[in-house]
């Protein structure tokens, strides 16, 4: 589906120079001289390139559409996670670059959106949010009550994150996946 270049929104997936690229922020320009552009940092879905290109409102680019499938993971073994297809059964062994820093967040048996081009799994969605356990964190340090302070904890996957004073270790919280921030205390 074409599309004009001021039209692109962060999430959409383009062909651009023969690659697939994932529109990861977008910035409309309206000069004082000249037309509107809008400048858009992409991310190569392929090798994980990424580039800034500015598009005019004349210009038209191809929108593409992903198959969604579901999936749960089921382990990792080194570098390989593999995945099995809930309607068919079938395994799927991917790469852990692929997922890059959110594959530390990879839990068994969690349930995942592969998305596919031409039947070839380009990227992995996760869950928004994870429930995990703190192993480790900082004393709270005497006067620094404030709800704004927060310190740093390390969780059970390994991930470092700032929590809240009054969260010790061995306290489950709930975790935002993408920006790898503390949401609430797990129930």
């Amino acid at each position: 589906m074409k599309i004009s270049g001021v039209d692109i929104r962060p999430g959409n997936i383009i062909e651009y120079e023969g690659g697939l690229w994932r529109a990861v922020k977008i910035q409309h320009t309206q000069p004082g001289k000249g037309g509107a552009y809008m400048q858009v940092e992409m991310k190569n879905l392929i090798d994980g390139r990424k580039t800034n290109v500015r598009f005019r409102s004349a210009e038209t680019v191809e929108r593409v559409r992903l198959d969604t499938k579901d999936f749960q993971f089921l382990f990792r073994d080194g570098d390989q996670l593999t995945f099995m297809d809930k309607d068919t059964y079938d395994q799927i062994t991917l790469s852990a670059d692929m997922l890059g820093d959110e594959a530390a967040f990879l839990q068994d048996g969690m349930d995942v959106v592969l998305e596919l081009y031409d039947e070839r799994p380009i990227s992995v969605q996760l869950p928004d949010t994870i429930e995990a356990t703190i192993v480790e964190a900082d004393a709270v340090v005497k006067g620094q009550t404030a709800s704004s302070s927060y310190k740093p904890a390390v969780l059970d996957n390994g991930v470092r994150v700032m929590v809240p004073p009054h969260i010790a270790s061995g306290t489950r919280i709930v975790v935002d996946v993408y920006e790898k921030t503390y949401v609430r205390r797990a129930d």
